[in-house]
């Protein structure tokens, strides 16, 4: 296929993302240029979430309103079914899925396009690698231990039998919508590694808002006692408590700009409060000299 008539759909998934100071809008703005359609699957919000896409003033933009059922919130189940709403509404060739808090950087989608042309023709290739870039405490510091997934597939084939693999973080190809429904593992697509980056903004925020944010993220993961367990005494969001961090020598994409030059985090990376083992160090270590991650959980198959 000739790679001007290959159609890109673009999906996603927010709700009161102002309120949760998601960078939602600049997830958008970055791939606008690329797709032929944005589909946003936008969730019950009370925050303008809605009048800022709109002002967007975008034709590609199709708004799916969806109201979020909170009985299936517990395990991410409801993360993956207003990713699948997005999949459903989608009709490109290819849908790139970005979460509301992943940017791509106005560099690739040059590169972006032509990879997907390349594949396109290619019947062992169902979709995209991407290598994250995992910001944390500010937009200096990027989360590069064992705890932070490194690969996540962005870009995939349309294929009514591929959905979201347990919450919305990974894809894979069912047998069947039903087999799906019925808690079917199904298979790992198999995808081409590229070097694209996604940047991922997910631990960006002031401690207190991170707070928040990680609170309502949490509680679509366990149950009401959990939450009432871990937050009710935390004061605000410990940035520090986690493996390895390291510091980002690139340069973000420009529809950050403005939200990086009014950010005021006031992070200071502390290593010696690290909260990983030491088993996790050593294996750190080992990675850091072989640039191999020893035992890492891949939802993918590399072709």
């Amino acid at each position: 296929m000739n790679n001007e008539y290959i159609k890109i759909s673009a999906t996603t998934y927010v709700r009161n993302g102002l309120k949760m100071m998601y960078p939602f809008i600049e997830s958008i703005q970055s791939a606008l240029p690329l797709v032929d359609e944005y589909i946003v699957v936008l969730g019950d919000s009370e925050d303008g979430s809605r009048e800022a896409i709109l002002n967007l003033k975008s034709e590609k933009i199709k708004i799916v309103d969806s109201v979020w059922d909170m009985t299936m919130r517990e395990g991410g189940k409801l993360f993956a079914l207003q990713s699948n709403i997005g999949l459903d509404h989608a009709r490109g060739d290819w849908i790139l899925h970005i979460q509301a808090d992943e940017v791509i950087h106005e560099n690739d989608l040059s590169k972006l396009k032509k990879c997907i042309g390349q594949y396109n023709d290619q019947p062992k290739v169902e979709g995209l690698l991407f290598p994250f870039l995992n910001f944390r405490g500010d937009y200096k510091h990027i989360h590069t231990g064992r705890q932070a997934h490194r690969f996540e597939i962005r870009a995939f084939k349309r294929n009514p039998l591929i959905r979201s693999y347990k919450d919305s973080q990974g894809f894979r190809k069912f047998t069947s919508l039903q087999t799906y429904a019925e808690g079917e593992k199904g298979e790992k697509l198999h995808v081409a590694k590229i070097v694209i980056p996604m940047f991922h903004y997910n631990y960006v925020r002031p401690p207190k808002q991170m707070k928040e944010k990680a609170k309502v993220f949490s509680s679509m993961y366990n149950n009401d006692e959990w939450i009432e367990k871990n937050f009710k005494d935390l004061a605000e969001f410990d940035f520090n408590q986690v493996d390895k961090l390291e510091l980002f020598k690139g340069i973000h994409p420009k529809v950050m700009e403005e939200i990086i030059k009014n950010s005021d985090c006031g992070f200071v990376y502390d290593p010696s409060k690290s909260n990983s083992s030491l088993r996790h160090k050593i294996l750190n270590r080992i990675e850091d000299i072989t640039g191999y991650r020893i035992g890492e959980y891949k939802n993918y198959k590399i072709v």
